[in-house]
C-alpha cells in the first residue's frame, strides 16, 4: 500500500511538472532565434504586445488583449539566457514587483538545434510544482499553459514559414 501511494504521488508530481514540445521549422536557427526573442516577431505569433530586450537579466512585459482594457492580461518576464542562435529562455508568471526566481516563476526555454536546412525547436516550460500552488490551482494553470502553447507554437511555425518565404 505504501509503495502504491509513493508511486501515485510521483506520477501526480510528474504529470504537472513540465510542458515539452519538439517542432521542426523550415528556417535556420538564426531566423528562429529572432522569432522567439525579438518583440517585433513575438507580437506576430504570441502576445498582442511585447516590450523586452533579449539580453540576460533584462525585464519586460507581454500583454494579451488591449493593455488599457480592464480584461487585458499583462505579464512581467525576465530574460534568463540569450545565447544566439542556440537558446533563449525567460521566467514569467511571477507577482508584480517581485524578482523572478525558481520558486516564484515559470521558466520557458527555446533550444534551437540545426536540422538539415531547418531547425529542431525544443520547447520546455517548467516550474509549475515549484510555485507552491494548491493542487487545483496547479492543475488549472498547467492545463491553461498546455492549451496556450498548443495554440501559439503552431502560430510560431506558420509565422516563421511566412517570414522565410517572403522575397
Amino acid at each position: 500500500m505504501r509503495n502504491q501511494r509513493l508511486r501515485e504521488s510521483w506520477v501526480s508530481r510528474m504529470e504537472y511538472g513540465s510542458i515539452e514540445r519538439e517542432i521542426r521549422i523550415g528556417a535556420t536557427p538564426e531566423v528562429v532565434y529572432e522569432v522567439v526573442s525579438r518583440p517585433e516577431h513575438l507580437r506576430e505569433w504570441w502576445p498582442d504586445e511585447a516590450e523586452l530586450t533579449p539580453v540576460p537579466g533584462a525585464t519586460g512585459v507581454i500583454s494579451f488583449g488591449d493593455p488599457s482594457a480592464p480584461d487585458a492580461t499583462v505579464v512581467s518576464l525576465t530574460v534568463v539566457e540569450a545565447d544566439p542562435p542556440r537558446r533563449f529562455s525567460f521566467r514569467w508568471v511571477y507577482d508584480e514587483g517581485e524578482v523572478a526566481t525558481p520558486a516564484n516563476s515559470l521558466l520557458v526555454t527555446f533550444d534551437l538545434v540545426p536540422s538539415g536546412s531547418g531547425t529542431l525547436l525544443r520547447f520546455t516550460e517548467t516550474g509549475f510544482r515549484e510555485k507552491g500552488w494548491e493542487a487545483a490551482v496547479l492543475e488549472n494553470a498547467y492545463r491553461e499553459h498546455v492549451n496556450g502553447w498548443d495554440h501559439f507554437l503552431p502560430r510560431l511555425v506558420a509565422y516563421t514559414d511566412r517570414l522565410v518565404s517572403t522575397p
